[in-house]
């Protein structure tokens, strides 16, 4: 199974002279513009077969992703479905159909699409949303696709019209429809597509339009993961990080870790990094402890900045209700960052509410911090 990854680039020198790029239009509703017919070969900004420079950070990553949905921990339901699928569809000789996987960040959406192209023997080529500014993008990466490989967009709810709706035909009948010429010059010439399988990968499922939406075959979401499978990920990615971690310790990281497998690896590298240090091995619980105390991650998986977020609304408004810009003047915070990056987690763990007049620490919060709750506080959060 080949990987093509692909990157968004500033800007590309272009293989055209300027004075033709200024001709170029994309026309919309499933049309590009006429230079990206004769143009096979995808842009190199948009796809490499080797890694560029501020991708090598990843290669450790890479390593750590299973190769088998056997070796796939967790999502127990979301396997089942894929087994059938990938039987069913190597049964009648078939590509997949396409899948749209949502859920919170870091919870293996690229993993499982690797794993997908992997059992079906298949390339993958993965891109964003992002990196397909213009149509003739994702007109290279279609014309250039192989029957039953699959294409990985991460973030797709982020495509442009344009991008999205050459989209629509390539996905239902394997048909690309380009526009050459414009004015009454203008002639549409329809390009056959080999079967391919479309991934698409999104943490916001409610910005994707339905016409796009509808037109994937299965639609899953990711769940977080339960602490007794971020324990087996941890053993597994000990082993091949080459690190000796007792079970109480891998527990202890697997408690702080928010349900994330991808929170719960680089844990386990801080954990390492200040074992190594400390030139302690194997890495026991109280170990594990020391290391996570001094990067301000508490039992529950808060940072600094969580526990900055409570602490204010509990000693400044009382536990609130707090208005978020006032929250976030207070803390010093933006407040788009507040609202997308650590009230989903406070929320989810119930020590956030939000309420018509504003944010609410609960009792949980003010016994997580060390306060004692007041004995009204509940009717504040239905004032």
């Amino acid at each position: 199974m080949a990987i093509v990854s692909s990157q968004p680039q500033a800007s590309q020198p272009e293989d055209k002279p300027p004075q033709k790029r200024t001709k170029e239009k994309a026309v919309p509703a499933a049309t590009a513009d006429s230079s990206s017919l004769p143009e096979a070969e995808p842009s190199p900004s948009l796809v490499r077969a080797e890694a560029a420079p501020e991708e090598q950070r990843s290669q450790n990553d890479e390593k750590l992703r299973p190769q088998k949905l056997s070796e796939y921990i967790g999502q127990r339901e979301l396997k089942d479905v894929l087994k059938i699928t990938i039987q069913a569809a190597q049964s009648r000789q078939e590509p997949l159909d396409h899948l749209l996987l949502y859920g919170p960040p870091g919870l293996g959406k690229t993993t499982i699409s690797l794993i997908l192209a992997t059992e079906m023997g298949v390339t993958c080529k993965v891109t964003s949303a992002p990196a397909l500014e213009r149509p003739r993008d994702i007109v290279g990466l279609l014309m250039n696709l192989q029957k039953g490989d699959i294409l990985f967009i991460d973030e797709i709810h982020r495509l442009s019209r344009m991008t999205e709706e050459l989209l629509y035909p390539a996905m239902e009948d394997y048909r690309l429809d380009i526009t050459i010429g414009k004015g009454q010059s203008a002639r549409i010439r329809s390009l056959t597509l080999p079967p391919f399988t479309l991934i698409g990968a999104t943490t916001r499922v409610g910005a994707l339009t339905s016409p796009l939406r509808d037109r994937f075959g299965f639609i899953q979401r990711l769940r977080f993961y339960e602490p007794d499978e971020l324990d087996q990920i941890i053993l597994r990615t000990a082993t091949i990080l080459g690190v000796e971690i007792l079970p109480d310790a891998a527990q202890e990281v697997a408690r702080r870790s928010r349900g994330t497998p991808r929170i719960a690896n680089r844990l386990l590298r801080r954990v390492r990094d200040y074992a190594a240090v400390k030139q302690v091995s194997p890495i026991t619980g109280a170990i594990a402890i020391e290391a996570l105390e001094l990067f301000n991650v508490d039992p529950c998986g808060l940072d600094w900045t969580d526990r900055r977020l409570l602490s204010v609304m509990i000693e400044h408004y009382g536990g609130g209700p707090v208005g978020l810009d006032t929250l976030a003047a207070a803390t010093g915070e933006d407040s788009q960052t507040i609202e997308e990056v650590y009230e989903p987690y406070l929320l989810q763990i119930g020590y956030l509410n939000r309420t018509p007049r504003g944010r609410v620490a609960t009792p949980a919060a003010w016994k997580h911090l060390g306060f004692d709750p007041p004995a009204h506080h509940q009717m504040s959060i239905l004032r």
